[in-house]
């Protein structure tokens, strides 16, 4: 029987231990990864510093990680797209409530992943650059393409240009940089925000303008922008993000939804070891009082606002239409780009705690990632 090796979260808010894990079994519609690289969102830090405040039904212990870039050792007994060998990246949905498993988590050599989660990769791709995607593409198209949210037209290798315009705040992080991609391939005019050394970055992936989100009169510039333009709607990346996104789109022609990507409260401070006895507590009230204030801003203003959760494209079309239809074809040609660039902190599970705590102090147009031997 082939052994497994995982990174395990033991208990509430431990440190990761790497240790023995079951091989795991796919169900009819799941394949088996061999990982060869495995990225960190924030997300896995979170989990580990909140967890049992925002993923309540956790059961301990698990296994963390959504990212995933590596091979297929195994396939489920519907699967139809994959074969053994194929190179593939994949996004594993283990913390999921209706999932709760370690198998599907990516911090172990061998994992679980949805075929519909998956997508195989180029042979000139490097599995590093793969396993940057997963949770930032599903996060994004979840956004724009589900009925619930902007429920955009899905990207294809040719998009008709619609000569409407999305606003993506923060299209230089992990998940923007995605939205930017998907938007303009289904036909869309993307406006953005990053800071001005990533402004060449955020052109390069089809923003047609991007704006410094640090400048006192970035909201102005924005609305001055989009004057007599149809917007279709906004998904805000950061902290401060949201409120900014309200007022750009209220004063806009066009639909007024913004689709909110980040939590109006930091979670960075509850990772370090001196912290305050009731940081946590303090933190959630804060994040609740803040939530409630935004919403009832955007209220005032006219303006839908809804989170994203990036795993809700595995119910529905969208996770289809990205994994299958578009991605695999868009990687092959080059249409589509790996991004933010990986930073390899190690090589090995030994070095995912090191990694998420290197998140957690924040990088900048860059993600990280370990790979496995």
């Amino acid at each position: 029987m082939t052994g497994n090796t995982a990174a395990w979260i033991p208990r509430e808010y431990a440190q990761l231990e790497v240790g023995p894990a079951p091989y795991p079994t796919p169900g009819p519609d799941q394949i088996v990864v061999r990982g060869h690289a495995v990225a960190v969102n924030p997300l896995d830090w979170v989990l580990q510093v909140a967890g049992p405040v925002a993923y309540r039904w956790l059961t301990y212990p698990t296994v963390l990680g959504s990212d995933v870039a590596g091979e297929v050792v195994e396939v489920g007994s519907a699967v139809t797209r994959f074969a053994v060998g194929d190179r593939v990246l994949g996004h594993a949905v283990g913390s999921d409530k209706d999932s709760n498993s370690a198998a599907e988590g990516t911090f172990q050599q061998y994992s679980v992943v949805l075929e519909r989660m998956a997508s195989p990769i180029p042979d000139s791709m490097s599995y590093e650059s793969a396993s940057v995607l997963p949770l930032a593409v599903s996060t994004a198209a979840s956004a724009l393409f589900q009925d619930d949210l902007l429920g955009l037209r899905h990207p294809t290798a040719t998009p008709e240009r619609t000569g409407e315009v999305v606003l993506v705040w923060g299209g230089s992080t992990s998940v923007g940089s995605n939205a930017v991609q998907l938007a303009v391939a289904a036909g869309y005019d993307v406006v953005s925000t990053a800071s001005p050394r990533n402004f060449d970055h955020v052109r390069a992936l089809g923003a047609s303008q991007v704006f410094d989100y640090t400048s006192p009169t970035v909201v102005a510039d924005l609305i001055a922008a989009l004057a007599g333009r149809t917007v279709v709607g906004a998904i805000a990346f950061g902290a401060t993000a949201l409120p900014a996104c309200v007022q750009v789109v209220a004063a806009s022609t066009g639909r007024k939804f913004v689709v909110a990507a980040s939590t109006p409260v930091s979670f960075e401070g509850l990772g370090e070891p001196d912290r305050p006895r009731f940081a946590l507590p303090r933190t959630v009230l804060r994040l609740g009082a803040k939530t409630v204030a935004q919403q009832l801003q955007a209220r005032r203003a006219g303006v839908t606002t809804k989170f994203v959760f990036g795993t809700s494209l595995k119910h529905n079309e969208v996770s289809t239409a990205v994994y299958r239809d578009f991605l695999p074809a868009a990687l092959a040609e080059g249409r589509y780009v790996a991004t933010p660039e990986p930073l390899v902190v190690g090589t090995g599970l030994e070095c995912l705690q090191e990694a998420m705590d290197v998140q957690r102090r924040g990088v900048s147009a860059r993600k990280v990632v370990v790979t496995l031997p």
